[in-house]
């Protein structure tokens, strides 16, 4: 049968309107509607916690609620990785920093996550070398004479980390193990407290990156004997490389802004578009350079290839030692 016309407009209203009520209701909520939890795994004062601080504000700013750092210190980084990959609310995020976010699975195969399949990267925030450095009392200046008195001192000497399989630990006990020395591993809860304790001469030598260790190196109550870069640093050119002296390839650890696998894309891509926005901002660059950081950005993609090159390099060296980390 064939409707008149006016049965007919009188009947599309009625027709139109189930459907602008669902695509009215299914229209995404804004995001965040509430404060974001920025999660770091390690302690206040600690080198991912000085970057999230400094970029938290811009994020605030943008999005319109508060982007609040907390810190969840323990197990290497993990307890706050593993937090973030965990996350069902919707509002948090982390910064991680090299081994939680790549070589952690190797140490324990018993970890709670799979940092490749369970974390999404967002962004590629910082980078920085390590310094090897001493107390003074040590009586070395180069990489060299530091392993000829190693060598001259077996089991004397201490070196600090916050833990096995960390940068800190990875460095010193590869430079062991290529040169055959016998030095303790103290481990400390953070790396502020292993420099407190350098600084005062209970351990002999520990690897840190250049934000953690750089202003003792200047006020003098640590000596740098090298650094990790592919070329003099340069916030400490007086500094030389570990390239220069004989000492391997450049290495470099990262920072980057993590979110839970299940995170949306649309919400991933906005986050990373902020956080290139705020390493861009001549404030939030200048805190960074300041801080000791090598300010570099990426996309998800640099990220990864940053993992999978950890997982290479580090993955080797850690089944090779047979270090691992209790569950």
């Amino acid at each position: 049968m064939r409707l008149a016309r006016r049965t007919l407009l009188a009947a599309t209203p009625l027709l139109v309107a189930p459907v602008l009520a669902r695509a009215q209701g299914g229209a995404a909520a804004p995001w965040p509607d509430r404060p974001v939890r920025i999660l770091v795994p390690f302690a206040a004062g600690s080198t991912p916690d000085v970057a999230a601080r400094i970029l938290a504000p811009h994020f605030q700013q943008a999005f319109g609620q508060p982007f609040l750092v907390e810190n969840r210190p323990g197990a290497g980084g993990a307890i706050a990785t593993e937090a973030v990959a965990k996350a069902t609310d919707g509002h948090t995020i982390g910064v991680s920093i090299g081994g939680p976010a790549s070589t952690a699975r190797i140490l324990n195969p018993n970890l709670g996550y799979d940092p490749v399949a369970d974390l999404a990267p967002i962004s590629y925030l910082v980078r920085m070398p390590v310094v090897l450095a001493v107390h003074p009392s040590v009586p070395a200046r180069t990489m060299g004479e530091f392993v000829a008195h190693a060598k001259a001192n077996p089991g004397r000497l201490n070196y600090g980390s916050i833990g096995a399989g960390t940068i800190g630990h990875l460095v010193m006990a590869d430079l062991a193990a290529r040169h055959g020395l016998d030095m303790t591993h103290v481990v400390f809860r953070s790396v502020p407290q292993s420099v407190t304790e350098i600084v005062a001469g209970r351990i002999e030598a520990m690897a840190a990156v250049t934000a953690a260790v750089l202003g003792q190196v200047r006020d003098g109550t640590v000596r740098a004997l090298g650094i990790s870069s592919e070329s003099r640093f340069a916030a400490a050119p007086d500094i030389a490389t570990f390239t220069e002296q004989g000492e391997g390839p450049a290495i470099w650890t990262w920072i980057g802004l993590f979110g839970p696998a299940t995170i949306p894309a649309a919400r991933l891509a906005r986050l990373g578009e902020e956080a290139e926005k705020a390493l861009a901002a001549p404030e939030a660059r200048r805190a960074l350079e300041n801080a000791g950081f090598d300010v570099v950005g990426g996309p998800p993609a640099a990220l990864r290839a940053q993992i999978a090159g950890d997982m290479e390099r580090w993955g080797g060296l850690i089944r090779r030692l047979g270090i691992r980390v209790d569950s």
